[in-house]
């Protein structure tokens, strides 16, 4: 369903509701294509985090290929600013050295971009595309599904308990729960204290890039509309430039929106992981 055939009886709310509905795969209800088991698969979350990740390796690999040390193309230097840029953030956040943590804050930091990109092609486009193919639902951006965010902070946070266990080791890992932040004299207030400071970490980084960019779709949504139900004859003539201005200016200002969730999700990644490695001194 376009902006269009909104005006035409579509109704604002199904449209809205139709552009916010993933594509469904497994258990899932025939007629809201909502999930109703565990089995039940966002197909067009997959696709497109998938698609872009295969995109990076494999521009990762060709790159790497022609690289040339002597006088870099513009591509090469642009790749070269932007991993500069990540070692920097690394160096300047994570205590001690780790070899894993640099490539990780890079592959957060570039596939969370170019998935928070895909909200700036036009709201329509995609989905017509895939409505031609039969396709009646799809939801080009990954990190506006709740899946997806959440998967990567989990992942995190999966990372956060393994080196905590691995620098402090299982005994000192507990003494955390057990007598941070209030001494012996308080364990039980430490143990809900502690945790609730644990979760807050995949909750705070899942939810924070969720939220951002589901507020940003729905931004470009009703900036569509305004071209959909709105510009009807004469009317056209001061709707389509109204819509145009918006979209520009919102574009403009969500490319900054973007980047900035990218930046803020990998450096609390990096905040988090060192954490983990300096905490058993405490």
């Amino acid at each position: 369903m376009s902006a269009s055939e909104t005006s035409s009886g579509g109704g604002t709310v199904e449209y809205i509701q139709h552009h916010l509905t993933n594509l469904c795969g497994g258990q899932c209800d025939p007629e809201t294509h909502v999930g109703t088991g565990f089995w039940a698969l966002h197909m067009d979350t997959v696709f497109f985090s998938v698609v872009i990740a295969v995109l990076i390796v494999t521009v990762s690999m060709r790159l790497g290929k022609r690289l040339t040390p002597g006088v870099p193309g513009g591509f090469q230097n642009f790749v070269e600013s932007i991993i500069d840029f990540v070692s920097t953030q690394v160096k300047d956040t994570f205590p001690g050295h780790n070899p894993l943590i640099a490539p990780l804050a890079l592959t957060i930091f570039v596939w969370v971009w170019l998935m928070n990109f895909m909200d700036l092609i036009p709201v329509d486009l995609l989905p017509q595309i895939a409505h031609w193919f039969g396709i009646e639902h799809l939801k080009v951006v990954p990190t506006t599904d709740l899946s997806t965010t959440f998967a990567m902070s989990l992942t995190v946070f999966a990372l956060i308990v393994y080196y905590n266990i691995k620098v402090k080791g299982v005994v000192g890992y507990l003494k955390v729960f057990l007598f941070h932040p209030f001494g012996k004299f308080l364990v039980p207030v430490n143990i809900v204290m502690t945790l609730i400071e644990e979760l807050a970490k995949p909750l705070s980084l899942g939810l924070r890039l969720f939220g951002n960019l589901f507020a940003g779709e729905l931004v470009f949504l009703l900036i569509a509309l305004i071209g959909g139900t709105l510009a009807v004859g004469l009317g056209a003539l001061f709707w389509l430039p109204l819509q145009v201005i918006l979209d520009l200016g919102w574009l403009i200002f969500h490319l900054l929106i973007i980047t900035l969730q990218a930046f803020i999700f990998m450096v609390l990644t990096i905040v988090y992981l060192g954490m983990a490695h300096v905490e058993e001194e405490h």
